[in-house]
């Protein structure tokens, strides 16, 4: 019979050794992890979403301010505003500004965004704009993902997906922030092969449930390239391109030029037009519209530039394009221009069954199927400095974001 094992000093010691190793390896863990850095307080119960109105106000009195520089626009999440400023995301009770829920990181805060009563903010680390965190109406953390991405990124929806999109790589990802596709630059040397292309310039880009649009410049290319993809393919990894054509025409290598809205089975392409040639007229910025295979169906010329602040949102069964000093409206399914409201200075927003556009007194309530103006809402903006305004609707609230400030009105 062996005799039974006894401890020794050095057992003891070298036991106590790696107790303390695992210790302090928890400690630079938690130390350089998530939670050390991030601030999350959710809100005791989520905010009643208000009842849409179904009368507009005869007047309107600022109610609220709050700092809102990281959106792209104005935000709302169930029945909360949303700011994205310093690294925080706060739920703001639209009718007071009120924080009722905050997620802050000691990160800079790349862009949020909103869908399906969630907020998606994305923060930089050392891989780029990698960071991201899926947050419910509450505030609450519901998931996050990372991954190599742009130092900057811009972020889209569509009412499918999420679109990130940098410089020279962009991702899709699903409601829960699962991947659905990798495009341009990858930083796994085994995915390079499965990219179509991997040194191009990504211009802009826009999608739908089906399509996703790509503007890109390449190396070999003498101009724009129009590539479109499935915005979820079998294998997230390997883009499933429908067609890629380099572009042609007068504005076709011009920097301006970009995507502007994708619908299921037409694609809107925003083109600058050319000075004249010797001898010849000059070329006037065009609308091209293609299918959705992204050839051309038809062009409609515009009564101007679009200015560098132009974008296009949509709302119920149309999309409106902001161009700077207008608004058009475009059909969902065709991507037709329907009316031009002149005078605009933003993009619009839906309310009590008409179009509200921010004009230089106010806002005009337009009907939604012809363009017309009903009336106009009187809005004193005294620190007003000509940047693109943002617009949305909480009840009988209605948001503003301009020049980085969140603006309620009541």
């Amino acid at each position: 019979m062996l005799a039974p094992e006894r401890r020794t000093r050095a057992d003891i010691i070298s036991a106590v050794v790696i107790a303390v190793l695992v210790v302090v390896a928890a400690i630079v863990v938690w130390a350089r992890g998530d939670a050390s850095g991030t601030e999350s307080v959710t809100a005791s119960h989520p905010a009643p979403v208000p009842t849409s109105t179904d009368q507009l106000p005869g007047a309107l009195r600022p109610l609220w301010q709050a700092p809102d520089a990281a959106a792209a626009r104005a935000l709302v999440a169930g029945g909360v505003a949303v700011t994205g400023d310093d690294g925080s995301v706060v739920g703001r009770d639209p009718r007071t500004g009120e924080q009722l829920w905050l997620y802050k990181r000691d990160m800079p805060l790349c862009g949020v965004e909103s869908q399906f009563g969630t907020v998606i903010a994305v923060y930089r680390d050392q891989r780029g704009c990698s960071q991201a965190t899926l947050l419910a109406e509450d505030g609450a953390r519901r998931t996050a993902r990372s991954s190599y991405m742009d130092m900057t990124v811009r972020l889209s929806v569509d009412g499918t997906y999420v679109l990130a999109l940098g410089p020279k790589r962009l991702e899709m990802w699903r409601s829960d922030l699962v991947r659905t596709l990798e495009y341009g630059y990858v930083d796994a040397p085994v995915n390079t092969k499965t990219q179509p292309r991997h040194d191009c310039k990504l211009l802009s880009a826009s999608s739908s449930s089906t399509r996703l649009a790509v503007l890109e410049r390449c190396p070999e290319d003498p101009s724009d390239r129009l590539s479109v993809l499935n915005p979820a393919p079998k294998d997230n990894t390997v883009p499933e391109e429908f067609s890629s054509h380099v572009l042609t025409g007068p504005g076709a290598d011009s920097p301006e030029t970009r995507v502007i809205a994708v619908s299921d089975n037409r694609i809107a392409v925003y083109l600058p037009g050319a000075p004249a040639a010797p001898g010849g007229a000059p070329t006037p910025p065009r609308l091209s519209i293609s299918d959705a295979s992204g050839n051309p169906v038809v062009v409609h010329d515009l009564p101007a530039p679009l200015t560098d602040g132009a974008t296009a949102i949509r709302l119920g069964n149309a999309y409106f394009l902001f161009t700077g000093n207008s608004v058009i409206a475009l059909s969902a399914t065709t991507l037709e221009p329907l009316w031009t409201a002149p005078g605009a200075l933003g993009t619009p927003a839906l309310m009590a069954g008409r179009v509200l556009v921010p004009v230089r007194d106010g806002l005009a309530a337009l009907d939604p199927g012809t363009g017309v103006e009903q009336t106009r809402i009187p809005v004193q903006r005294p620190d007003f400095d000509g940047s693109p305004i943002s617009l949305a609707v909480l009840g009988p609230t209605i948001l503003e974001r301009r020049a980085g400030i969140l603006y309620a009105l009541g």
